[in-house]
């Protein structure tokens, strides 16, 4: 295990003052249907599993544990093609005034469809996942892909894209200039269309599609649990823009109006732009620079999206900002399983909330934390491990090398 005496979890309780949670609507389970029967249509469409991890719940204390295992998302070891594709998919149908309901795998993949949308370009910005997903999904519908990856992005996330024929490269920038970058070139390019997790003001359609899309695994899992005749009292999600966060508690909070499990966001600490924004407490956003070092390459996300951060604001319980060692700890948890358990292979962006489970349940110094979420032997806790190995060589260090990040890793700068 990681030696948790370095930098701390930071916490706060959201005290900020609700919206009129207009965009609430738009996680809606009509919604999510809808996302869920287009993912349904591609050849390579399964659930991923729901894996219960009876004996870790029994040695942490908790009731039941769950974990919705996203390394076996259409074979791409992440969740986020689900975003990338579902997007894409309703742009081609907006373009050619078409209900998605008409838009199944088979007809965007068509001679027909092809012949009528003809040639665009989708342009992206991302620290690997997303990148790959709206790659592929474009490489299947016959389009053209620009990915730009910022600093520090490690050559196999960029060579997983590049398979996807895209054009990608990795820049000296970090991730939000990036999206800045792409959003320009997409600007800027006859039939350019930025694919983007993250919204803005003025650009809010497509990341609530994508929003939509990652729906599907929310759906998933809320159908899985009914099978074990369960309903989670808890439910700790990461967050890097918020995207998924804002997915998974939106349909959450949809789902059970009257009375919603526990819902916490749990983000890298030299990332936490959205933990920082609750601790301003007063609804608004605060943004983080620099060059947001982590192992959680997936979440080193600066600039919140508005769409998303608009549902967090009234629904989520909690704003969590882990150290990496967090991550860690819950990579080597997932792989070294206990009694009957399954091994999940989980990547660092994928871990972090288990080990932060971890901690809150078998650490006193996070007892604080533990009674004010009311996470106790009743609690029937649900996960998502967002990513599998997607950067190999950074899972055996992690595994083999007993990486923990660094205990010394920089405090997000604000603007």
């Amino acid at each position: 295990m990681c030696n948790s005496s370095g930098r701390p979890i930071q916490w706060t309780l959201n005290r900020m003052p609700g919206s009129d949670d207009a965009r609430l609507s738009h996680m809606s389970l009509a919604e999510m249907e809808k996302a869920g029967k287009f993912h349904k249509s591609f050849p390579q469409y399964e659930a991923t599993p729901l894996t219960p991890l009876s004996g870790l719940a029994e040695y942490l204390g908790l009731k039941r544990l769950f974990v919705k295992d996203e390394s076996y998302r259409f074979g791409l070891n992440a969740f986020k093609v689900l975003g990338g594709s579902y997007a894409i998919a309703r742009h081609i149908a907006k373009e050619l005034g078409r209900d998605i309901s008409e838009i199944s795998y088979d007809v965007l993949t068509s001679k027909e469809l092809r012949e009528e949308f003809g040639q665009a370009t989708f342009f992206t910005a991302t620290d690997g996942n997303h990148g790959r997903g709206v790659a592929w999904a474009a490489n299947k519908l016959g389009q053209k892909c620009v990915v730009r990856m910022p600093k520090g992005t490690t050559k196999t996330r960029l060579e997983n894209i590049a398979r996807e024929n895209a054009a990608v490269t990795i820049e000296n920038l970090n991730y939000d200039d990036c999206v800045r970058m792409a959003a320009k070139e997409a600007e800027e390019t006859t039939r350019g269309i930025m694919v983007q997790d993250t919204a803005w003001e003025g650009y809010e359609e497509i990341p609530t599609w994508i929003m939509q899309g990652y729906g599907t695994l929310a759906l998933e899992a809320d159908k899985q649990l009914q099978e074990y005749q369960s309903r989670p009292t808890h439910i700790f999600i990461q967050a890097g823009v918020g995207s998924l966060a804002g997915s998974v508690i939106g349909y959450f909070a949809n789902r059970f109006k009257e009375n919603p499990p526990v819902m916490a966001v749990v983000e890298a600490g030299a990332a936490d732009c959205l933990y920082r924004s609750a601790l301003q407490a007063d609804g608004s956003r605060v943004s983080v620079t620099g060059d947001m070092l982590t192992i959680m390459a997936g979440l080193a996300c600066g600039e919140a999206n508005t769409v998303s951060w608009d549902i967090l604001r009234n629904h989520a319980d909690a704003f969590i900002s882990c150290p990496d060692w967090v991550s860690a700890n819950g990579t080597r948890i997932y792989g070294a399983p206990i009694g009957e358990d399954k091994r999940v292979i989980s990547g660092e962006s994928g871990s972090v909330t288990l080990g932060l489970v971890h901690a809150l349940m078998t650490n006193p110094d996070y007892q604080d934390l533990k009674d004010a979420l009311k996470l106790n032997e009743n609690s029937e806790v649900l996960l998502v491990s967002s990513e599998g190995d997607t950067d190999p060589d950074r899972y055996r260090e992690i595994t083999w090398e007993g990486l923990c990040g660094s205990d010394k890793e920089p405090f997000a700068d604000i603007k």
